[in-house]
């Protein structure tokens, strides 16, 4: 297991959770340990690393070999506090003496993916270890061989063990990174719950979309709001952004990196709360607030005592059982409310954006942006 030491330049801030250590802080600590071992035929244990914004952490090793020019050393990930899927992952970096001039060459071992389709970046063909942990895999062996007095011309394979099967609970399959994980880490920092992760998904998932030619995309909430995506507009598995709580990151990306149509699908409670102005829909940072609904409700023509149902019902679902018991459009209002906060994030990007809100069964409850739904179900 990997084992946090603050360092000299770079201590974690407390937030009673347990920060740990991405893949990529993971294989530079295992591809250093392997490329002094191969220089001096003893492998650092543990091995200190510099990571961006100073942290200098020490792994220990999991394990280690060292026969016929080659070294190979492991490091078991440590994702701290965090939900991580690659928690307790085995990092592995297997290093020989690349030829004169060549610098260092990165190669995917077993459970590395690759990339397979353009937009990301890295280049199809290439193995999906990103350009931040290549950074600091290569400063880190050039500060390794700066102290051996040698070159640093290395050939690093990184492998992960079981990640060809870790990789179908990602992104990756989605993206076009086929194979396996990829070793991701900007600062090398696992911060527990930060969603940097989701989010960075999200964007890799909105330029791949872009760079296949699709003009149409939709985030969504869930895999039934997927569900309900595919079958209402035909859209390809590429064009579903599993936003999930994220719809500001969605909208804030989307305006940077445009395409022509966005539809934001998902559980009619949860679209409620971006109709009142939230970015983040998680149940634990943001509520429902039916006041607000009952204010909807009444500016579109509800009556007085309906508004008041609204207002008092316990749940955002509650509240629209009232509206439909009544036969008034509550679905339909909230998505032209959500659909007008997504167009004020969108600060005038050229995109047409449509929300589509559901039941729990996957039932069209309300749209904006598009013909009226209510009632399909898919």
């Amino acid at each position: 297991m990997a084992e946090v030491v603050g360092g000299r330049r770079g201590q974690l801030k407390s937030s009673g959770l347990r920060p740990g250590w991405t893949t990529g802080a993971c294989a530079a600590a295992a591809a250093t340990a392997a490329w002094v071992a191969l220089h001096t035929g003893e492998f650092p244990d543990p091995v200190r690393v510099l990571l961006p914004k100073g942290h200098d952490p020490e792994f220990a090793l999991t394990q280690e070999e060292l026969a016929d020019g080659v070294a190979m050393a492991a490091v078991q990930k440590d994702a701290g506090d965090d939900p991580d899927v690659t928690h307790g992952a085995v990092v592995r970096a297997r290093v020989r003496r690349g030829a004169p001039g060549t610098g260092i060459e990165f190669r995917g071992g077993p459970g590395v993916g690759r990339v397979t389709l353009p937009g990301l970046p890295l280049a199809v063909g290439e193995p999906a270890i990103n350009p931040g942990p290549r950074g600091y895999i290569a400063e880190n062996l050039a500060r390794a061989s700066a102290r051996l007095g040698v070159v640093t011309d290395a050939v690093v394979e990184v492998s992960v063990d079981g990640g060809e099967e870790l990789a179908h609970r990602t992104w990756n399959p989605r993206i076009g990174i086929e194979g396996g994980i990829s070793i991701l880490g900007t600062t090398g920092v696992v911060v527990p719950y930060s969603c940097s992760a989701w989010i960075d998904s999200i964007r890799r998932g909105v330029d791949v979309a872009r760079a296949a030619g699709l003009t149409h995309l939709a985030g969504c909430t869930g895999s039934t709001s997927e569900r309900v995506a595919m079958q209402l507009f035909g859209l390809p598995e590429l064009a579903l952004l599993d936003m999930g709580d994220f719809v500001g990151a969605v909208l804030k990306y989307v305006s940077r990196h445009q395409v022509e149509r966005l539809t934001l699908v998902g559980g009619f409670a949860k679209l409620s709360k971006l109709a009142a102005g939230h970015l983040d829909l998680h149940s634990h940072r943001t509520a429902v607030d039916t006041t607000h609904l009952a204010e909807l409700a009444s500016s579109a023509g509800a009556s007085p005592a309906l508004a008041e149902a609204v207002r008092s019902a316990n749940t955002a679902m509650g509240a629209l059982q009232r509206c439909q018991a009544g036969g008034f459009p509550l679905g339909d209002v909230v998505a032209a409310a959500a659909r007008a906060q997504g167009e004020q994030v969108l600060r005038g990007a050229p995109v047409r954006v449509g929300v589509v809100c559901i039941d729990r069964a996957g039932a069209v409850v309300g749209s904006a942006g598009s013909p009226p739904m209510r009632g399909f179900d898919v």
